[in-house]
C-alpha cells in the first residue's frame, strides 16, 4: 500500500473514531453522574441526618436511629431506583426500536395500564398481595396489551404505522386505567395497598421484594441487550432487514418478550414511572445517534440517575412529607415531551 492510499485510509477512518472516542467518554460521564446521584439518594430525605451519620452507618451500622433509617428507607429505595430505572428506560428503548416509533414508550403504548390492571384484577379476584403476588398478573398483564396494541394498529390496510400505534395504546391505557380506578372507588377496603401504589413510588418495596423480581429483569436486559445489532437492522424496515440477514420475526418476539419481563417487573415493583421508558432514550439519542447498542448502554445509565433524581428532589421539598418519584418524572417529562412535539424532526431511529 502507498504512502498517500495510507494517508487516505486514516483519513476516512478518523471521522468514525472520533464519535466513537465521544461515546466512551460520554459513557465514562454518565457513570459517574449516576454515582453522584447515587451517593445524594443515601444522604438525603424526608427525615434530615448528619452526613457524617450516614455515611458511618452506611460501611458500619451502629445499630442507632441513623443506621435504621439508612438501611431500611435509604438504601432500599436506592436499589429499587436504580432496578426500576434501568427497567423502564430499557423498555422504552426497545418499544421505541421495534416500532420505528421515537415517541413510543411503556406508558403510552398502554403497556404499564395493562399490568396494573391485571395487578388490580389478581387484588380484586384472587387475593394476591406483596410484589411477590403481583409480578405474574403484571407479566401477563403487559403482554396482552402489547399484543392487543399491535393488533389492533395493525388492524386495516398495510401495517401498524406509528401514529396507529400510539392511538391504540394511549386509547387501551386509558380504558384500563379508567377500569382499575372503578374497581378501587367500588371496594376502597379491599385495593387499600394499591391506593398510592399506582403513582410509582419507591419506598414500599423491600430488598427481598427486589430480589425476587430482579432475575426476570436481568434476563429481560440480556435480551434486549443481544438484539442491538438486530435492532439496528429493523430500524432500516422489515425488507432491508430481512435482507442483512435479520429475523424480523424472530427479533420482535424476542423484543416484546424483554419489554414484558422488564416492563411488568419494574410495575409490580413501583406501580408504574411515568415518562421514563420516553424521555431517556429519544434524549440520549441526540448523543448516541441511531445505534441501538449504544442507546440501550447509555439508557441503561441516564434512567436510574433520572429516577433517583426525582425521587431525591421529592424527599427534599415537600419535608417532612414526600412526593412520590412517579409524580415528578411526569413533572419533568411532560415538558420534555412538548418539546420532542415541537422539534421540526423528532430524532431519527
Amino acid at each position: 500500500m502507498t504512502t498517500d492510499a495510507s494517508h487516505v485510509l486514516l483519513e476516512k477512518k478518523r471521522p468514525e473514531r472520533l464519535p466513537q472516542a465521544r461515546r466512551v467518554f460520554g459513557l465514562l460521564a454518565m457513570m459517574f453522574v449516576l454515582a453522584c446521584v447515587l451517593a445524594l439518594s443515601v444522604s438525603f430525605g424526608a427525615n434530615p441526618l448528619p452526613l457524617r451519620d450516614v455515611w458511618r452507618n452506611v460501611f458500619h451500622p451502629d445499630g442507632s436511629e441513623a443506621a435504621s433509617i439508612v438501611w431500611t428507607l435509604r438504601v432500599p429505595r436506592t436499589v429499587v431506583g436504580i432496578v426500576s430505572g434501568i427497567a423502564f428506560g430499557v423498555a422504552g428503548a426497545l418499544i421505541q426500536a421495534l416500532t420505528r416509533n421515537p415517541l413510543a414508550d411503556p406508558g403510552i403504548l398502554g403497556v404499564n395500564a395493562g399490568a396494573g390492571f391485571a395487578i388490580t384484577i389478581g387484588v380484586g379476584l384472587f387475593g394476591v398481595s406483596g410484589v411477590t403476588g403481583y409480578v405474574w398478573f403484571s407479566f401477563l398483564g403487559a403482554v396482552i396489551a402489547t399484543v392487543v396494541v399491535y393488533a389492533i394498529g395493525s388492524s386495516g390496510r398495510g401495517s401498524a404505522s406509528p401514529v396507529t400505534l400510539v392511538l391504540a395504546g394511549v386509547a387501551l391505557a386509558a380504558v384500563l386505567t379508567a377500569f382499575s380506578t372503578f374497581m378501587m372507588l367500588m371496594d376502597e377496603e379491599t385495593f387499600r395497598s394499591l391506593r398510592n401504589w399506582g403513582l410509582g413510588s419507591l419506598d414500599r418495596t423491600s430488598i427481598p421484594d427486589t430480589l425476587a423480581v430482579l432475575p426476570f429483569l436481568v434476563v429481560g436486559l440480556v435480551i434486549a441487550c443481544c438484539l442491538g445489532g438486530a435492532l439496528n437492522a429493523v430500524a432500516l424496515g422489515d425488507d432491508q432487514a430481512a435482507s442483512l440477514g435479520a429475523s424480523v420475526t424472530r427479533t420482535r418476539v424476542a423484543g416484546i418478550a424483554a419489554v414484558t419481563l422488564l416492563a411488568g417487573g419494574a410495575t409490580a415493583l413501583t406501580g408504574g414511572m411515568a415518562f421514563i421508558g420516553l424521555m431517556v432514550p429519544h434524549v440520549v439519542r441526540w448523543f448516541t445517534g441511531p445505534d441501538q447498542r449504544w442507546i440501550i448502554a447509555y439508557t441503561v445509565l441516564a434512567s436510574p440517575t433520572v429516577v433517583l433524581a426525582a425521587d431525591v428532589i421529592g424527599r427534599v421539598v415537600a419535608r417532612p412529607g414526600e412526593i412520590e418519584a412517579g409524580v415528578l418524572t411526569a413533572l419533568i417529562g411532560a415538558p420534555v415531551l412538548i418539546a420532542l412535539v415541537r422539534r421540526r424532526k423528532a430524532a431519527g431511529l
